[in-house]
């Protein structure tokens, strides 16, 4: 398994419009395309309490740019992502990294 994790840096004021995005409607989209999450945080102690940070399970990395790639195209999530933003952009920048985990990780 490849994990990926996904450091979303909300606008300011902006972290509970893109946590409800998530919930209400890009969860499910995911599921149509059989995007698999592994958890969800915010950050109650840290850098920033406006992050959205959350893990990916993927079996390859073709798998991924596969199910990513039909993700982004998707129109149920372009008209999502277009109608959530309407009252100014979520997300200020988003950070990413691939991991795999080690042969004594409790997660394979």
């Amino acid at each position: 398994m490849i994990y990926e994790l996904r450091i979303y840096h909300a606008m300011p004021g902006r972290l509970p419009a893109l946590i409800s995005r998530f919930q209400n409607h890009t969860l499910q989209i995911w599921e149509k395309h059989g995007i698999r999450q592994a958890g969800f945080w915010t950050t109650l102690i840290g850098e920033s309490n406006q992050r959205l940070t959350y893990l990916l399970a993927w079996g390859s990395m073709a798998e991924r740019e596969e199910r990513w790639s039909a993700f982004l195209a998707d129109p149920e999530w372009i008209a999502i992502s277009t109608e959530t933003a309407k009252d100014g952009q979520l997300v200020q920048n988003i950070s990413n990294e691939f991991l795999a985990p080690t042969a004594f990780s409790s997660v394979k």
